[in-house]
């Protein structure tokens, strides 16, 4: 039976427009379910908006909007974001949908069925901007009197009814489930904060408000509106049709891997795990968190004016080398920098120099030495066999990467490789070959394209557009891109098509 993969980003809150960092998880998510699909898996990549919350209904305010409209533009630019960059996803959930709403009430009446719900008075600090509950000893005292949040977000005193979870119920069955389930958040400085924060006691949580009415109206009681991260934690649930058990995707939960930025973990690895636990589902496999962009070393701000825009970066650099840059510059899980120099260096070095220069140099030789018709294999040298099981060994290598979210980690794999390959027809130089041994030349020329193949075919979760074309320089046909037609040779004699360079070094223009 083919296995089923689930992976999900966070569903981007919609008080504003998107940026890199919301196309980084995008991408991110995209070269994990890409891959999945190339190993032959049954994928399910669901992504979405966050469209509820008092945050959302003072921005719509601010700008003479009803929320639903002002949602309804915002959720717009994120899926035209995606498009732009390339997102695969097989769902976009909107929290505003009539499904979402049938959802995430029936888990709120499941919960509360189970007796995890009751109706009191929420008293206590607030932070609007992080649609979050503040504890007293997390709130700073500012010497002007300004009280704040953790996050650096205002705070404001709350006294109204309010139903809440009794989360206060579930500190031991998390520690347990954590210590049963080692893998389940990730990188280790996220799982520790975590575990933490759940030693030192939970406190049951306020999950209404009566305050506004942009929400998702509690059942049974339509003076209240649910708190918007019960609301958006249920999106999960939404994807894969629940509550009904024999929705089409029903099959698709749990998720193999929620992916997150590390200001949200708190509410997926404490609060999303006890809603299921109340609700009596089954919990995600994993929870994994990566870090946050720095732009030339500062942290992104609208008063800065420095917060990127991924279309207009992919614009200017191209849309491959971009998702290339943002998934290699830094492992996965940590936090990133974003530099124009940084960027401009690993196009010229790693992708036209490294990668490009080893397809070119290939290919061309082939086209003008061979009539561009494939060789077949010969009797291979210790060289040979040296370079080819290093290229055989690329699949399982960026395999075991992928599994535990080393993206970055799996493309120094391929570097590996491609350094190898390098280094290889440098050696054996095939252009000399010609005059003195013709047949040798087409023996390199035919490692050489058999290892070119292996690149093109595990890069294309990275780069789709840029290695298709590649691989269609390799007259590779469609059902020959899978990993599993890698152990399948490619019959010697194929008229491969005029090579054309596929990486042109970037060069910065110079300012006047």
């Amino acid at each position: 039976m083919t296995r089923r993969f689930t992976i999900t980003t966070p569903i981007f809150y919609v008080n504003g427009a998107p940026h890199i960092g919301h196309a980084y998880t995008s991408i991110a998510c995209d070269v994990i379910a890409r891959f999945h699909r190339l190993c032959g898996e049954d994928v399910l990549f669901v992504t979405g908006t966050d469209e509820h919350g008092q945050k959302v209904e003072q921005s719509a305010v601010a700008q003479n909007m009803a929320p639903q409209e002002f949602a309804d533009r915002v959720s717009a630019q994120f899926r035209q974001m995606q498009k732009e960059m390339a997102v695969s996803a097989d769902d976009f959930v909107r929290t505003t949908e009539p499904r979402h709403k049938k959802a995430a009430q029936a888990l709120w009446e499941k919960v509360a069925e189970n007796g995890y719900i009751y109706l009191g008075a929420y008293e206590g600090w607030y932070s609007t901007r992080d649609e979050a509950f503040i504890g007293e000893e997390e709130v700073t005292l500012h010497e002007d009197g300004r009280r704040t949040a953790p996050s650096g977000a205002p705070v404001e005193w709350v006294r109204e009814p309010s139903y809440f979870f009794k989360l206060s119920e579930f500190q031991d069955r998390l520690l347990k489930f954590y210590e049963d389930n080692p893998d389940f958040i990730g990188p280790q400085g996220p799982k520790r904060e975590v575990e933490s924060f759940v030693r030192q006691g939970l406190r049951d949580l306020s999950i209404s408000r009566t305050s506004f009415k942009w929400g998702i109206e509690v059942p049974n009681d339509p003076e209240h509106v649910m708190y918007v991260w019960f609301d958006a934690l249920a999106n999960y649930l939404t994807a894969v049709g629940y509550p009904d058990p024999h929705a089409a995707k029903a099959a698709y939960w749990p998720a193999n891997v929620h992916v997150v930025g590390k200001e949200i973990v708190r509410f997926h690895c404490i609060y999303w795990p006890a809603f299921l636990m109340a609700a009596g589902l089954p919990l995600p496999k994993r929870v994994f968190a990566h870090g946050w962009w720095t732009v030339e070393g500062e942290k992104m701000s609208k008063s800065l004016g420095n917060v990127l825009d991924p279309k207009a970066l992919a614009d200017e650099f191209g849309l491959d080398q971009l998702r290339f840059f943002l998934m290699r510059e830094v492992p996965f899980g940590g936090d990133s920098n974003f530099s124009r120099r940084s960027m401009i260096t690993r196009m010229n070095v790693e992708l036209a120099n490294d990668l490009g220069n080893l397809a070119q140099r290939t290919l061309s030789l082939i086209a003008r030495n061979l009539e561009g018709i494939l060789p077949a294999r010969g009797q291979m040298t210790g060289d040979d066999e040296a370079i080819m099981a290093q290229a055989s060994l690329l699949p399982d290598l960026m395999a075991e990467q992928i599994e535990r979210m080393g993206i970055s980690d799996a493309l120094e794999e391929v570097w590996k490789l491609i350094r190898a390959a390098n280094a290889y027809i440098d050696r054996q130089a095939p252009w000399a070959l010609k005059k003195t041994d013709p047949k040798r030349m087409g023996e390199v020329l035919r490692v050489l394209y058999d290892v070119i193949r292996t690149i093109a075919t595990m890069l294309q979760p990275y780069m789709p557009d840029t290695m298709g074309r590649m691989l269609d320089q390799l007259a590779i046909t469609e059902n020959e891109r899978s990993f599993e037609a890698l152990k399948m040779p490619v019959e010697a004699a194929r008229i491969l098509p005029k090579p054309e360079g596929l990486f042109p070094r970037f060069v910065e223009e110079e300012k006047a």
